[in-house]
């Protein structure tokens, strides 16, 4: 035991006080202990004790009980504002699905209830009157930077396969470097990953790829990532002898990762924006290697990638259109490029130009100012351009359906004319106001005698 402090939120001071006046004992534990000790904010808060669940309930009858985990010993309190979960001590049966205990047998050993867990910094205990329990060493890996399984990393990873990405979003999020003897347990059992449900992985990729340290994580196991997402290792082993790169194709994602703000769609979009190349290489006559095109094979792999990990419809049709627009040049000319913001939106465009700054970040080092500062350009002029309130939608059109249908048009031709009278607005041949609008509108009733 190390006598530390952590201060601890009211609902968990008052849960710990009952546990204790009852004749029990009750610990923090697990992630809110290691990030108190890192100097974060826990996002949750979770307390293991003696006490059985019937226990738990008959101390607490003036609070809200949820019991859907009671059957592995959990019951969730609502506090004030603020939900614990309270959880008996426990030795875990087996693990016939490689995700969770068939049974669970409780104990009245501390020792033995963290000795399950996964890792070591998140095997820590702690209980203000007598400090820390560290039983296993995770506050020397916590110091160290370090993640390193509790006990036989095999063992911990058979029991629950998820474990092989949290163990990657850790680092990812921590920048900690996972043991040697952790990480080739991982790549030895990274096929485990292929019966765990395609929601969890994408849930767990998602938080690995927004995380700060994303691409050291990844760099240390890319086993585990081709292992959970399988379309991400056309990436692997795919040279780039090219005048415009220094990196392979996966070293170069993984660099423009590192160059990519911590923002899910972006990351997710740089980290399959040249999924494409290994189906589109060519040598030329000069030796060089070459990818015509493969922004479009990386879409469709891309696509094919997110629906298989049902990823949100919304989510996906952004990310596969970043991936095939990421290697375009936006268009110098201010009417390409109101084309352009009108088919995309602005929050779209800006997420484009930060892929493309990030994919750019990570080429050759004398051509990435000359792309950056054109980027810098194209960011202006569209900043410029939503600033000044430039009509890119119908929803910004100065006139509606029902000005159109005053003016006797009807059934699809009122689509057909906002439509044309949109593209006159942003080619610049018209501007958004509402009488000039409708004189245009009138000839094009009369022209087409609607």
């Amino acid at each position: 035991m190390r006598m530390l402090n952590i201060s601890l939120p009211a609902a968990c001071g008052e849960i710990l006080q009952i546990l204790e006046t009852s004749g029990f004992s009750g610990y923090a534990v697990g992630g809110c202990v290691r990030d108190s000790l890192l100097g974060r904010v826990p996002h949750d808060w979770d307390i293991a004790t003696d006490a059985r669940p019937e226990e738990i309930l008959r101390l607490f009858p003036d609070h809200v009980a949820h019991t859907q985990g009671v059957r592995h010993g959990t019951v969730a309190l609502r506090i004030g504002a603020q939900t614990v979960e309270v959880t008996t001590f426990r030795l875990d049966g087996a693990y016939s699905d490689g995700r969770r205990p068939d049974s669970v047998t409780f104990t009245h050993d501390l020792r033995e209830d963290l000795a399950r867990r996964d890792f070591t910094v998140n095997a820590m205990a702690y209980r203000p009157k007598d400090g820390l329990h560290d039983l296993f060493g995770g506050l020397a890996d916590l110091t160290a930077g370090v993640l390193r399984a509790v006990g036989e990393p095999e063992r911990r990873f058979s029991e629950d396969a998820l474990r092989l990405l949290r163990a990657v979003r850790f680092s990812a999020e921590l920048g900690f470097s996972v043991e040697a003897g952790t990480l080739r347990a991982m790549e030895r059992e990274s096929g485990r990953l292929r019966a765990i449900a395609v929601e969890r992985v994408f849930a767990e990729l998602c938080r690995t790829v927004a995380a700060p340290h994303a691409a050291r994580a990844l760099r240390q196991s890319p086993r585990v990532l081709f292992s959970a997402v399988p379309e991400l290792e056309s990436l692997w082993n795919v040279p780039q002898n090219s005048i415009y790169h220094v990196y392979d194709v996966w070293e170069h994602t993984l660099h423009a990762l590192e160059n990519a703000p911590q923002e899910k769609t972006v990351r997710l979009a740089v980290l399959f924006h040249d999924v494409g190349k290994k189906a589109a290489h060519s040598v030329g006559e000069d030796g060089r290697d070459h990818f015509y095109g493969h922004a479009i094979p990386g879409a469709e792999i891309t696509d094919r990638a997110l629906t298989r990990l049902r990823a949100p419809n919304a989510l996906r049709a952004e990310v596969v259109e970043l991936v095939r627009l990421h290697d375009m040049t936006f268009p110098p000319k201010p009417v390409k490029l109101r084309r352009l913001l009108a088919k995309l939106g602005y929050e779209t465009a800006f997420r484009l130009l930060a892929v493309s700054r990030a994919d750019s970040a990570a080429h050759a080092p004398e051509y990435v100012a000359p792309r950056l500062r054109a980027l810098d350009e194209t960011e202006r002029a569209i900043r410029e351009l939503r600033e000044a309130g430039v009509c890119l939608s119908l929803d910004a059109l100065a006139v509606g359906g029902s000005d159109l249908l005053a003016l006797g048009f009807s059934g699809p031709a009122i689509g057909n004319a906002l439509s044309a009278l949109l593209s006159d607005v942003i080619d610049g041949r018209l501007k958004n106001e509402r009488e000039a609008l409708l004189r245009r509108a009138e000839r094009l009733r009369e022209r087409r005698k609607l």
